[in-house]
């Protein structure tokens, strides 16, 4: 039993993903960072005046948990895109690149699809017999 929980955990993809959970991590920290210290003061300042933020106050001046903060949303919106902008080049680019030159296809394109006559289902492989939603034969294609 110990054995094979072994072999799986010393497979190259759990290796490799586990790699990459701890190098998306220490990105997010650093991403987190740069909006944090950079992006919401800039987005603050685009409100002008005192104001805690790009927003508005809801109730009383000054009480921050009635205050509709935008500026804070944007920033958590360009933390995302960045997230995962350097999540995709850094780590799922080199890592298709990586199992290509093995040999392995992953995260690959899919392939052509039809729509089955049946059921209108508009997911059905192109080289299906069967449509997988309601398990109708699906015509040949030549």
């Amino acid at each position: 039993m110990l054995g094979g929980f072994k072999n799986f955990l010393m497979r190259g993809d759990v290796i490799v993903i586990a790699v990459g959970l701890v190098t998306a991590l220490a990105f997010s920290t650093l991403i987190k960072a740069f909006t944090d210290s950079v992006i919401n003061p800039i987005i603050a300042r685009a409100q002008g005046g005192k104001s805690v933020g790009l927003g508005w106050q809801l109730g009383a001046p000054g009480n921050t948990t009635t205050y509709l903060n935008i500026g804070s949303f944007i920033s958590a919106l360009i933390y995302f895109l960045i997230f995962m902008a350097v999540i995709y080049f850094l780590i799922v680019v080199p890592y298709k690149y990586t199992q290509a030159r093995r040999g392995v296809a992953v995260i690959g394109e899919p392939g052509p699809v039809k729509t089955c006559p049946e059921c209108l289902a508009e997911e059905v492989p192109e080289e299906a017999r069967k449509c997988r939603y309601c398990g109708s034969d699906q015509p040949r294609r030549s």
